[in-house]
């Protein structure tokens, strides 16, 4: 890389960072103090705006490179992430989006425990959250530090470390500062952008090939040393049956796992009204479909005029597509056009692993503080609680919302220190594992019991620890076992082989588990269902009666 792109990718990333800082400044100098306002940005956005707000959420550096590259390295099979990544939203406008605003408040586990008993429930919701956001979390940062550091021209050890602090960093003070109303507007800056730079990408590419789709596919077979297989499928996923059923498990967790991504869900409690929260989707999922439209263009788009081999030999993995086709769209390297192109794309993949991050570090820390804390504090304090509650008082209401917001604060300080030290950890590992773990975490523990919560009337607080602990301990240990982390040369440890499972991604078998134990739980449980809890949170559900 040439230090005109460093240059010119450095005036931009910082011109970023200062407009976010600036709102997160500005944001924090009107701010309340209150749990709903940090939390929830005050229930104040439009559906339009929380449609932004949550398309920046999803769309992370992994869709806008890791998408391209595999797409440009395997074609066909590539195509799985864009299609799994859209169906999802499916579930979550049908099944989740409206339910999950009646019934909750600020968390998962404020919908589960609308009809259980509180104190488990939200210790076992609150873990999987918080297992699910720093899986994510390392994802992103692992992300950071190489591929930010590759396109500033630095691929030592130690500039990727600092990379990695930098943005653990400014994460942390963007959310401890801002809360839910600075993290939202950082997305919807981060989404502009990002849809901006694809769209003029994705047409370059199309104004190259004279809009003439037929020819950009046969260019692609062309350069992709596979020929007509590169538009079959089977060329990642085709070989023996573990492959395919790696391909299915991938697929479920993908399409499973948005549904209990608990950055997703704390977006719907942003805007003041359910009906609102579907809005919300249907304007974020016509964002979604268009973006992972245009990586599939981007995709072929790099595999016909850059070459999988040239991508595949800047990086194996095909993170740096992307960049590489915005160089060759421009001029090449060494011209104006190409440096400008480079550059922006660097920018733009800069705000957006900024923004994903600052989005899951404040779901966590949610947990952490209104969940994981609120159910662990002393018996006094909840006597206190208790007695202030009773006093009803909005100077003692104000000052409990005040200590939660403090510790949630302290959390995401916390949550980004581990964050951190876990990716100074894992630098080498694949980054598309981690967020492919992610999903099949989320699908496992979180989705089980929310569809459990929301749907089953005869279910109880057993089922419902049994279904978080019954896919989350299963997804985690399979990994464990698994060639990712021993056995294989690319593996976490290579030298050594303790590997049982022959799966990469653990979804296909955890994510029935999280179901049947949940199943398993509730009908060998002696609690009583409470049928006058599950008809009141049914009519808040489906109704909004009730609902904060």
């Amino acid at each position: 890389m040439n230090r005109d792109h460093q240059t010119l990718a450095l005036v931009l990333f910082s011109a970023f960072v200062a407009v976010t800082l600036g709102i997160t400044t500005w944001v924090s100098r009107h701010r309340r103090g209150s749990a709903e306002e940090f939390y929830a940005g005050g229930r104040l956005f439009s559906p339009m705006e929380n449609g932004f707000a949550i398309a920046g959420d999803y769309m992370s550096a992994a869709s806008f490179l890791g998408i391209s590259g595999v797409i440009a390295l395997f074609g066909y099979d590539g195509l799985l992430y864009s299609v799994g990544f859209l169906v999802a939203w499916l579930v979550v406008l049908f099944l989740v989006a409206e339910l999950v605003r009646n019934c909750g408040r600020f968390t998962l586990a404020d919908v589960v425990a609308a009809r259980m008993d509180e104190r488990p429930v939200r210790i076992a919701a609150g873990t999987s959250s918080v297992t699910v956001s720093v899986l994510y979390l390392v994802a992103q940062m692992v992300g950071a530090g190489s591929l930010v550091a590759l396109l500033l021209g630095g691929t030592s050890g130690a500039a990727r470390a600092w990379t990695v602090v930098g943005v653990g960093a400014l994460m942390v003070v963007y959310v401890s500062l801002g809360g839910m109303r600075a993290t939202t507007w950082i997305q919807i800056v981060k989404a502009v952008l990002l849809m901006a730079g694809a769209l003029a990408l994705t047409v370059l590419v199309l104004v190259r090939f004279h809009g003439n789709v037929d020819a950009l596919l046969n260019t692609a077979v062309a350069h992709s040393g596979h020929g007509r297989e590169f538009l079959s499928p089977g060329l990642k996923y085709g070989g023996d049956w573990v492959a395919r059923f790696d391909f299915i498990s991938l697929g479920l967790a993908l399409v499973l796992g948005t549904a209990g991504l608990p950055h997703i869900l704390s977006r719907f409690y942003t805007v003041p009204t359910a009906r609102a929260a579907r809005r919300s989707v249907v304007w974020s999922i016509g964002l979604i479909g268009s973006f992972y439209l245009m990586t599939i263009v981007l995709g072929f788009g790099a595999a016909a005029l850059v070459g999988s081999d040239a991508v595949r030999a800047s990086n194996a993995a095909g993170n740096t597509a992307v960049p590489l086709l915005a160089l060759d769209l421009g001029g090449g390297a060494g011209s104006t056009g190409g440096t400008v192109l480079f550059a922006v794309v660097a920018a733009v993949a800069f705000a957006t692993i900024l923004a994903v991050v600052a989005g899951i570090t404040l779901a966590s820390s949610a947990s952490v503080a209104h969940d994981l804390y609120a159910s662990l504090r002393r018996k006094q304090a909840k006597q206190a609680k208790q007695a202030r509650r009773a006093a009803q008082t909005d100077q003692a209401d104000q000052a409990e919302q005040r200590s939660e917001v403090a510790v949630a604060r302290v959390a995401a300080a916390c949550i980004g220190a581990v964050a951190i030290g876990l990716s100074l950890l894992a630098q080498n590992l694949n980054v598309a594992f981690l967020v492919g773990l992610a999903f099949a975490v989320a699908a496992s523990a979180n989705l089980p019991v929310l569809l459990y919560s929301l749907f089953w009337r005869n279910f109880t607080t057993r089922g419902a620890v049994w279904s978080v602990y019954g896919g989350l301990i299963p997804a985690v240990l399979l990994v464990v076992l698994s060639p990712v982390v021993s056995g294989a040369p690319e593996a976490i440890f290579p030298g050594v082989d303790f590997h049982v499972f022959p799966l990469q991604n653990p979804g296909v078998v955890s994510i029935p588990l999280g179901f049947l134990a949940g199943w398993i739980g509730t009908v060998t449980s002696s609690e009583p269902p409470d049928a006058a809890k599950h008809a009141e949170a049914e009519v808040r559900s489906l109704t909004g009666a009730g609902a904060v």
